[in-house]
């Protein structure tokens, strides 16, 4: 894969989603695993952890740092998506197309990492 569609993988998403998660918390509290405290805070870390990442991996100067901040980040934020995945399947207000979406996007965080990893290793 090519250094600039890793960086679009990993840049335009965090950023996007840093966004959303600083000015709507709210969509993201609720697949916030349950066992963990403070769910707002967590969120609000999250998106600025996602747009500190972003920046990093477009700056060839921390782009070696972002790329591997970006790879933790994505395996950190996990079990939110699995959570989301577990809810989802378990409603009956959710439709199927939902439902099959929230499963088929778990397996996508493997390709993010590694985009964020070749975008770590290619910083050398």
């Amino acid at each position: 894969m090519s250094r600039r569609r890793d960086l679009a993988l990993v840049a335009v998403p965090f950023t996007v989603s840093g966004v959303i998660h600083l000015v709507r918390p709210e969509v993201f509290e609720r697949i916030v695993p349950r066992f963990l405290p403070r769910h707002r805070e967590l969120v609000l870390a999250s998106g600025v952890a996602e747009l500190a990442c972003a920046a990093a991996v477009v700056s060839p100067r921390t782009r070696r740092i972002g790329g591997y901040a970006s790879a933790a980040l994505l395996a950190a934020v996990f079990p939110a998506n699995v959570q989301m995945a577990a809810d989802v399947v378990g409603s009956r207000r959710a439709s199927t197309a939902f439902k099959a979406g929230s499963i088929a996007r778990l397996p996508l965080q493997w390709p993010l990492i590694r985009a964020a990893l070749n975008l770590a290793r290619s910083s050398r």
